[in-house]
Order: structure tokens, then C-alpha cells, then sequence
């Protein structure tokens, strides 16, 4: 269909029709509505420095769950460097005191190193690395679409069996301890359905653009809105658009123009460029009211 599409001129849905920009569409649909829920959780607790954190820790589990067990290990591997990091993250976050922040920051950084020099070990390590950084979000085949599916699915499952005790924990955290409410537990349920959520869109969007998913959607949200109620549907909103726009956006260039671009990487340019229009917007309209 590619060949008549590149003589033609063809609608989003000749383009969508594609079996394989169906399945990009698909995934960034799941993992928006994912992170749109998680999100909240992530933007009212302050936990971006941790959630970036755990992408950086599921880089070496993608390195060796892919020397041991090629593509089909790559989901085993990241599953248990992130819930490996999740666990010891809170941990960490739970201990306290001025180097707190500090020790997370060395822990990443270490681990994510420890990913660069496995790979580097291994042949044509530079492409894999690339791979694994930025994603293949186009070529996500059926099985992948499906893991990615239910991780999502066991990532939210995770965060609506305990949603009452989780909003309970970020907008009174003192009054959550007092009730007799234990903050670790809950802080660990949390920690491992985002380590989830980075484990099913690091296969498609690459370690470091699912952090832009992880955060910018609700970043967002929250300028453009003060009703708690709207905040999880512009946070799905937002990436599923940027989603649409920046994968018809490759297409059109890579297809029409001829040049190599990344979808994953317009997606998340996109979502930034949101983000900066919407706390535009609501500068101006400060400035208007001080008026």
C-alpha cells in the first residue's frame, strides 16, 4: 500500500490504515490513557525526580534481558529492574533527610551507566543503544502491542484497587499516617505501577521519551485546568492528540519529503510544545486579570 500511497495524495485514514501505523496509534492511545491515571499520582506527589529515576533503572534490565533471552527477554528484564528500583527508591525516599535526593541521583545514574557498558559489550551496540534510547514506536509488532496492553491494564489495575488510600496519601499525608494508614505500603503499590507503566511504554517510545509521558501530560493538565474532575481526561487528551499529530507529522515527512524522522521523538516535541502554549495561555491570562 506503500508504493500507492507515495504516488498519491492520501487522507490520515489511508495512513492509519497501515497495519503498523494502526499498531503505533494503538499503543500511544494505551499508554496515554495509562499515564493519564498514573499521572495524577506521579504530578500531586512530587515523585518526577523518582519517576525519572526508575526509567534510567530499567535501562540495564532491557540490556540484559536482551543478551539473554534476545526480543522476547526484553519484557522480563525490564519488569524486574523496575521493580527492583521501585522498591528501592521508596526505600530510600522513606529514610529521609537532606540526601535523599542525592542518593537517588547516584543510584540512577549508576544504573543507567551500568546499561551503557552492557550494551557497548555487545556488536553493533551503537544502533541497539539507539534502540533502546528513543524507541522503535513504528515497529511494534502484535505481541509487543499486547504486552504493552496488559502491563498497562496491571499498572492501573494497581493504582484503582487502593485509588481511595492513594488520594488520601497526596492531598493529606499527615492526616493519612494519623489514620493509621501505613505510607510505605502505599508508596510501593505506587512505585510499582509506575515502574509498569515505564515498562510498557519503554518498548515502544525508548527509555528517554517515556519520561515525557510520565510527566508532561498532567503538567499540562494542570494549567489548563483547576477542576480536579478534568484532570485525568486532559491528561489522556493531550498525548492522544500529540500522538495523532506527531505520528501523521513522520509519516508525511519521511514519506513525503524523504527524510528520516523519529515519531516518537515529534510526539514528545509536540506534548512539550503543549505544555509551553498552555503555561503561555495561562501567564497571559494572569496578567489580564491582574489588570
Amino acid at each position: 500500500m506503500i508504493p500507492v500511497l507515495l504516488g498519491t495524495d492520501f487522507t490520515p485514514f489511508d495512513v492509519f490504515a497501515l497495519p503498523f501505523m494502526w499498531r503505533a496509534l494503538v499503543t500511544v492511545a494505551v499508554l496515554a490513557l495509562a499515564a493519564g491515571i498514573i499521572g495524577l499520582f506521579i504530578s500531586f506527589r512530587e515523585l518526577e525526580f523518582v519517576s525519572d529515576g526508575l526509567v534510567h533503572a530499567v535501562f540495564p534490565g532491557l540490556v540484559v534481558g536482551a543478551a539473554l533471552g534476545g526480543s522476547a527477554g526484553l519484557l522480563p528484564g525490564a519488569v524486574v529492574a523496575a521493580i527492583l528500583a521501585a522498591v528501592l527508591f521508596t526505600v530510600i525516599d522513606h529514610r529521609g533527610g537532606t540526601g535523599t535526593d542525592a542518593a537517588i541521583a547516584v543510584v540512577l545514574t549508576g544504573l543507567f551507566s551500568l546499561g551503557v557498558v552492557l550494551v557497548s559489550r555487545q556488536e553493533g551496540y551503537v544502533s541497539q543503544l539507539q534502540e533502546l534510547l528513543f524507541g522503535r514506536l513504528l515497529t511494534v509488532t502484535d505481541g509487543q502491542l499486547w504486552q504493552i496492553v496488559v502491563v498497562a491494564v496491571v499498572a492501573v489495575g494497581i493504582v484503582l484497587v487502593n485509588w481511595r488510600a492513594q488520594l488520601f496519601r497526596a492531598f493529606d499525608p499527615a492526616g493519612f499516617a494519623a489514620a493509621g494508614f501505613r505510607p510505605l505500603a502505599t508508596d510501593l503499590t505506587l512505585s510499582v505501577a509506575v515502574a509498569l507503566l515505564v515498562v510498557a511504554g519503554v518498548q515502544a517510545l525508548g527509555v528517554l521519551m517515556v519520561i515525557a509521558l510520565l510527566t508532561v501530560p498532567m503538567a499540562t493538565a494542570r494549567l489548563l485546568t483547576r477542576g480536579f474532575s478534568l484532570l485525568i481526561p486532559l491528561a489522556i487528551l493531550t498525548p492522544l492528540l500529540a500522538g495523532v499529530a506527531g505520528l501523521w507529522l513522520s509519516f508525511e515527512w519521511s514519506v513525503g519529503a524523504g527524510a528520516t524522522v523519529s515519531p516518537g521523538a515529534v510526539v514528545v516535541l509536540l506534548l512539550v510544545a503543549g505544555y509551553g502554549i498552555a503555561a503561555l495561555a495561562r501567564v497571559l491570562l494572569r496578567s489580564r486579570g491582574a489588570r
